[in-house]
């Protein structure tokens, strides 16, 4: 059974300001669970039922991680998903060290991003178009918040992420760099040019788009075009296309 201790620090992790303070964070259900023990996180501890432990012993000795028992009752009581019936861990958060271009790298910024939802899921499709390094405004929702975590799907274990200033951020880095926005009346993105020497990628905040500090350093804005009557797009699935139309032209084998 879980003391009232372990049951009050796991509920303060849900929490901005209890996270900050503990360095630490929360990771739910056997996928994610797995990843973070194949990553270079530092986990605290791991509660599982005897069945995940039963089915992944193998995994599990190859770790170091100390394993507690766990009900599926004290997982969903301890967690915050509806339904848990494998595991949760706790990790120690990372330093928010500066990420730097690198040659012909494209690296993500995203600017406001407030929805959790949203930002797990741009961790995903970031993870899935070989996008390694995330730079968010410090206003963008925390990327160790547990529904960031969830959303990401295990993502989260290959991303490497940093939180600052865009403008100075852009200020210092992105001289003689293609930096590209997300914008409603920019060029096609159908008919945008992607350069195989890499740069930034900018993506704004679900309703107002990219911010007037950031926006004098874009030196590309382009769109989406709307086919259809909808009124937007996520922003989780805006990343998606922008991200899939500049994978497909840098890895195309010229004729």
């Amino acid at each position: 059974m879980l003391s009232k201790n372990r049951i009050k620090y796991i509920n303060s992790l849900k929490i901005k300001k209890y996270r900050q303070a503990h360095q630490a964070f929360i990771v739910e259900g056997a996928k994610s669970v797995l990843e973070l023990m194949d990553s270079d996180f530092e986990i605290e501890f791991v509660l599982a039922t005897e069945e995940f432990q039963q089915k992944y012993s193998t995994i599990l000795s190859r770790h170091n991680a100390a394993i507690e028992t766990a009900t599926i009752v004290g997982l969903e009581t301890v967690g915050s998903f509806q339904t848990n019936d494998s595991c949760l861990a706790v990790a120690k958060t990372k330093e928010n060290a500066f990420l730097s271009l690198n040659e012909a790298e494209y690296v993500l910024i995203l600017d406001d991003v407030r929805d959790p939802g949203n930002l797990g899921t741009i961790i995903r499709v970031a993870d899935w178009y070989g996008i390694t390094k995330i730079v968010c405004s410090e206003d963008t929702t925390d990327f160790y918040n547990p529904k960031v975590i969830a959303a990401s799907k295990g993502s989260f274990t290959r991303i490497k992420i940093y939180y600052t200033d865009l403008a100075t951020y852009l200020a210092d880095q992105a001289h003689n760099q293609n930096v590209i926005g997300a914008f409603l009346g920019g060029e096609s993105l159908y008919e945008f040019p992607f350069s195989a020497n890499g740069g930034f990628i900018v993506m704004g905040n679900e309703s107002n788009g990219i911010g007037a500090g950031v926006e004098p350093f874009i030196t590309h804005k382009v769109t989406i075009p709307r086919v259809g009557e909808a009124e937007s797009l996520n922003v989780g699935i805006a990343t998606a296309v922008m991200l899939d139309n500049m994978r497909r032209q840098i890895t195309a084998k010229p004729n």
